[in-house]
């Protein structure tokens, strides 16, 4: 019998580079389709305890307990968006009043620098002017970019919310599908990773969900007692970008900062500042891993990788993608021998116990995604 030939290590190496570059083509150019495919997943394992309520218990078809718990999450969703845009409508009223407080705040500005460095006001506004043609030579292509983008993402809303419906419709066939892709041995496998893939994503959403509601809350409510205006608003936004980690409290930072600059005193603008900075470090430090930590644990430089590497690939979609795709990849690497390491580079650090063998010798133990 022949022995089979082991291919030398820069063979492996070039053919792994070469599946990589093809995999991040196919995903860069079929954004349109795996971007909403993938959000779907997520909301359809979201929901699948409502769709399987409605089956078991109240005994409607599965077309139908699908369908009504896509419509319960419109719902839910819409009233959410709905809240915020009465709040912007609010601040679109007193537009003239922010306008005049902006120009009011820039004529200070321009005074504070011409005492300072010795600037002049003519100069200031010649770079003003010449920012302002720029930004006019581009607003024809800037507005019919907004368009396309509000199009898209009317269609990408529609295509997600459909195949979240298909996905509900024809779970059992899909599992059957996996289970028949692999070997029979494995099947029990494949179940269990399945399943364990359902458990963390749905606890990790609801997680993200009460971690944004307890930050909305409390900023809200600071902001309220502090006088400041929109305080609504603004809280609701920082609950919003918190979903995004590391980058989108500091949106949110930035778009209160500038609001509460256009519509208070300077005191009030370091009263944002110092709330919505408090709240990040009580967030990292004692929500995040109550609340999301517990279900979820990858380590900090994976998730900030993840989040940039999303962001080039499928933008805002794909820092919000990030993390839930990398805890897939991380359960399933836990479970397949040959992949392990990978698993242990994706999680988090344990602390070595003092029985702990690992310990004495210096290794790194395995981390778990789940915390029991």
């Amino acid at each position: 019998m022949a022995l089979r030939s082991v291919p030398p290590f820069y063979t492996k190496l070039a053919m792994v580079l070469v599946s990589m570059l093809a995999l991040g083509y196919l995903i860069i150019h079929g954004k349109e389709i795996l971007s909403p495919l993938v959000f779907a997943m997520l909301f359809s394992i979201l929901l699948l305890p409502v769709a399987k309520f409605l089956e078991e218990k109240i005994h409607l078809p599965r077309g139908a307990a699908s369908g009504l718990s896509v419509i319960l999450f419109i719902a839910v969703v819409g009233g959410i968006f709905y809240l915020i845009g009465s709040q912007v409508s609010n601040l679109a009223s007193d537009w003239p009043q922010l306008r005049d407080q902006v120009i009011n705040s820039l004529d200070n500005l321009q005074v504070w620098i011409a005492e300072h460095f010795d600037i002049n006001a003519k100069k200031q506004m010649t770079y003003v002017h010449s920012a302002t043609s720029n930004i006019l030579a581009g607003s024809t292509s800037a507005i019919g970019s907004t368009v396309l983008s509000i199009s898209s993402m009317l269609l990408f809303l529609i295509f997600m919310l459909i195949d979240t419906f298909f996905l509900l419709v024809y779970r059992r066939l899909l599992m059957h599908f996996l289970v028949s892709v692999f070997k029979e041995e494995n099947s029990q496998t494949v179940y269990d990773v399945v399943e364990r893939i359902q458990f963390i994503i749905r606890k990790y959403i609801t997680g993200l969900v009460l971690e944004m509601a307890i930050v909305a809350t409390i900023v809200c409510t600071v902001f309220l007692i502090g006088g400041i205006k929109y305080a609504l608003l603004l809280g609701l936004l920082t609950g919003l970008f918190n979903v995004i980690p590391y980058i989108g409290i500091f949106t949110a930072l930035l778009l209160s900062v500038l609001i509460t600059f256009s519509t208070a005193a300077i005191g009030k603008v370091i009263l944002v500042l110092v709330t919505i900075v408090a709240m990040h470090l009580i967030d990292s430090n004692v929500l995040l891993p109550l609340i999301v930590g517990s279900k979820v644990k990858i380590n900090a430089l994976v998730t900030i990788l993840g989040v940039i590497i999303g962001e080039m690939l499928w933008g805002i979609p794909g820092m919000f993608l990030s993390i839930p795709i990398i805890a897939m990849f991380k359960i399933i690497f836990d479970r397949i021998e040959s992949l392990k390491p990978w698993g242990i580079l994706l999680g988090d650090e344990e602390k070595p116990t003092k029985n702990s063998i690992l310990s004495r010798k210096g290794d790194v133990p395995e981390a778990e995604v789940v915390g029991k």
